[in-house]
């Protein structure tokens, strides 16, 4: 009986002994399936990122593209604001000039707000120096330093993004007065 064990051993252990390569052939093989399985969960992430890239830019492309248009036509606002500031509404030679400038004014905004063109007039507000550019710097002791007293020409932004800094007068903190130093001393 122990030799039929033996027996019934041997070959089993034989069979392990043979086995061993074909065993480390499956192994390398689901190794380098599980990298393959990687390599592809990479690509695919890989063209996920492109493809999420491609349609941000193309976004931004868009959202921008009328930038340096946009720029451009800030002057053009400018001066029809200046003009009917200058303008007198109660001279009767003027007034439907008056009138027909300010119509356009109101549609030129409005144009320029559907395509997301905000403006900057921060009178009164703490100076910001991502949309504000100092011009000047005034002693204001009702105001708190730092505080935008006055603007000289409005700022503008498209989507966000600063097409034109507002340039205003910044308040500054009163100055301590000097000491008075008695000469006669």
């Amino acid at each position: 009986m122990t030799d039929e064990m033996n027996s019934d051993q041997q070959p089993e252990g034989l069979d392990a002994a043979t086995h061993t390569p074909e065993l480390d052939r499956i192994a390398e093989l689901e190794a380098q399936l599980d990298e393959a399985r990687n390599q592809a969960l990479r690509a695919a992430a890989e063209m996920q990122n492109v493809r999420r890239r491609a349609e941000q830019d193309v976004e931004k492309a868009h959202k921008f593209a009328l930038e340096r248009f946009a720029g451009d036509l800030l002057p053009v606002l400018d001066s029809l604001e200046r003009g009917i500031e200058l303008s007198n509404p109660n001279d009767p030679a003027l007034r439907s000039m008056h009138e027909g400038m300010e119509l356009t004014l109101k549609m030129f905004l409005d144009t320029l707000s559907r395509f997301s063109v905000a403006e900057v007039s921060p009178h009164g507000e703490p100076f910001n120096p991502e949309l504000h550019q100092a011009m000047a710097m005034e002693e204001n002791p009702a105001c708190e330093p730092n505080t935008v007293l006055k603007v000289f020409q409005k700022g503008y932004t498209l989507s966000g993004r600063l097409l034109r800094p507002a340039m205003v007068v910044v308040s500054k903190a009163p100055s301590a007065p000097a000491p008075h130093i008695d000469e006669q001393a």
